[in-house]
């Protein structure tokens, strides 16, 4: 609750390190499956120098978040419909000068979506790929950090990378930066994907002393290589799929809210 009575909502950063680890697959896809079980989501692209949100879901945009923050519209005139009610801001495409923004810059997008107020429960933003200011800025500002990577051993060794720059980026500002909670993305299996979290966690704790806890997993299915070439979300195209549940159950461990809305998913 802000300090004029206003609801503020959740602000929730979604980061990979690696690029190719599926990490704007999964914020779609948890976007929309959150969207359908009643929750008041907003997806913003962050990433303002490659963003590709709207392209994968098919929505047409007339004004991207890089006209908004350039001062050519308000932030609301951004706002596009996607599927299940989702609400969608696009980042910006070639955009020269906008591929990483200042802390004022960072501060103004902040301030303009966290304004948003009472119109949702939760603000969902997909980042930029690296360890960039804008990465850092953001993930220290969010209320829940996820760090999407793969079983692979270089994406875990970027995901632990990426999770040794915050807490170097904490300590160096004296800031309170939530642990990022990781997603397995890409696993042959459950288990796989158990070892790949596990790994990351141990090394996590022996070196910064922070405990990465994994909320989930997504296989390498053939269900999201068919949705992904049909600009379509696959937990509407293949809702009984592994991937699908999957996400769902990433989803109730991060929002058991929306997860009771529906009576669950087994």
């Amino acid at each position: 609750m802000s300090s004029n009575g206003t609801k503020t909502p959740a602000l929730w950063y979604v980061t990979g390190g690696k690029g190719g680890v599926g990490k704007s697959t999964v914020t779609v896809n948890l976007a929309v499956d959150l969207s359908r079980r009643g929750r008041r989501v907003l997806l913003c692209d962050l990433d303002l120098g490659l963003a590709n949100v709207d392209v994968m879901l098919r929505v047409q945009t007339s004004y991207t978040l890089v006209d908004a923050l350039a001062g050519r519209c308000e932030l609301e005139d951004c706002i596009s419909m996607g599927p299940c009610g989702l609400h969608i801001i696009a980042g910006g495409s070639g955009e020269l000068g906008w591929g990483d923004s200042n802390q004022s810059r960072r501060e103004e997008l902040l301030g303009a979506l966290r304004s948003l107020g009472e119109s949702y429960d939760i603000i969902l933003c997909d980042g930029a790929a690296g360890i960039g200011g804008d990465v850092l800025g953001l993930s220290s500002a969010a209320d829940r950090v996820l760090l999407v990577t793969t079983p692979e051993p270089a994406a875990l060794t970027d995901a632990y990378g990426l999770l040794k720059a915050i807490d170097a980026f904490a300590l160096e500002g004296d800031l309170e930066v939530p642990t990022p909670e990781v997603i397995v993305n890409l696993a042959s299996t459950r288990e796989e994907a158990q070892a790949a979290g596990a790994k990351l966690r141990k090394v996590a704790e022996r070196f910064l002393c922070r405990s990465p806890r994994r909320v989930g997993w997504l296989p390498d299915s053939g269900d999201i290589r068919r949705a992904a070439s049909a600009q379509k979300p696959f937990v509407l195209t293949s809702e009984e799929g592994l991937a699908a549940r999957c996400v769902a159950e990433v989803a109730s461990h991060l929002d058991p809210a929306a997860h009771q809305m529906i009576g669950g998913v087994a």
